[in-house]
């Protein structure tokens, strides 16, 4: 079968090369299912990279989440219990990667069986946005309606989703984008304010904004310089959740800047999260996730899918500044 290896980490476009390798069984508690669609995250580019918090041994192949049909079931009742049996879609959660590849083999409770109403596109990226959107507003900051939120990078498919979950879960937010053209597509969304961290002096505007009373609640996935305007922004008791490092930079910060008021900052890893979680928990994060995607708040726009033979084209679509929506990879 066809799969994309890397035999070291370094830049994408140099190291990433299609191969074929053995069929892999399923063993004791697992499936293996043929792969249709992935995306590729900034997670798979950080891990070919080798700056991701956790890395694979080497050779590997990247691909944290996915849609595919189980093919073949192991032994044990886990897959049975959950209505997994081969011809049944599932959205695929690989937290080791490897999804990009003909077909995976992942333990049954990370094969996650979806509705035949959800176009493939979307149950591709079923997870790793919609469920850090909603683990960061509504489980870990607990959001109210009212209150503003501040968020970076807000131009991303996950940014887009905050600003949807804001006008549905009744709470404002204010987004910061590098381009300030950016702003009248963020409006449409239903972003609340849009400013620019190019253009705008973003602490004084937050100030504008606000009245004078800051924000309780900001999440950053950027991470570099840009923290220690963000700490700025928070009003006492305020909480900066941090997910992301993108910027790759180190965060130039003045603790003062948080025992003042008693601000804090977070940290917060999806896979580590779900580590904490309980059977029941998830579920119930699966049942609403498609509930939102239905109702066009948890939905990822696509721009454009490659196959294996357009690979370097994928990964130059995927690093362009305004690249219109998901990167997806046709595996099938």
């Amino acid at each position: 079968m066809k799969a994309i290896v890397f035999e070291r980490f370094g830049e994408p476009r140099e190291v990433l090369q299609v191969r074929d390798i053995p069929e892999p069984e399923p063993g004791p508690g697992e499936v293996r299912v043929r792969m249709r669609l992935s995306p590729i995250n900034p997670s798979d580019l950080m891990t070919v990279r080798g700056v991701y918090g956790r890395l694979p041994s080497l050779p590997a192949t990247p691909g944290f989440e996915g849609v595919g049909v189980v093919d073949a079931v192991g032994s044990g009742w886990l897959a049975m219990l959950r209505g997994l049996k081969p011809g049944r879609r599932v959205a695929v959660i690989n937290a080791r990667g490897g999804n990009w590849q003909e077909q995976v083999v992942i333990p049954a409770r990370h094969a996650i069986p979806v509705a035949d109403d959800l176009p493939d596109d979307q149950v591709a990226a079923f997870f790793v946005n919609p469920a850090t959107a909603l683990v960061l507003t509504e489980y870990v900051l607990k959001v109210p309606a009212g209150a503003w939120l501040l968020q970076t990078a807000a131009g991303s498919a996950l940014g887009h989703m905050i600003i949807r979950l804001g006008k549905y879960n009744g709470f404002r937010t204010i987004n910061l984008v590098r381009r300030k053209e950016l702003a009248g597509e963020l409006k449409k969304l239903g972003a609340d304010e849009v400013l620019s961290t190019t253009e705008d002096k973003v602490v004084a505007e937050v100030q504008r904004i606000t009245g004078g009373a800051m924000v309780s609640y900001a999440i950053d996935c950027v991470g570099g310089p840009s923290v220690a305007d963000i700490v700025q922004c928070l009003a006492p008791q305020g909480r900066l959740l941090v997910y992301g490092t993108l910027s790759g930079e180190t965060a130039p910060l003045d603790t003062r800047s948080l025992m003042s008021g008693q601000r804090s900052i977070e940290g917060f890893w999806l896979s580590e999260w779900v580590k904490q979680q309980g059977i029941l928990r998830m579920l119930w994060l699966f049942r609403k996730i498609a509930s939102l995607m239905r109702a066009g708040v948890l939905t990822t726009p696509v721009a454009a899918t490659y196959s294996y033979d357009q690979l370097p084209a994928a990964v130059d679509h995927v690093e362009r500044a305004a690249r219109g929506g998901k990167i997806l990879l046709n595996l099938g």
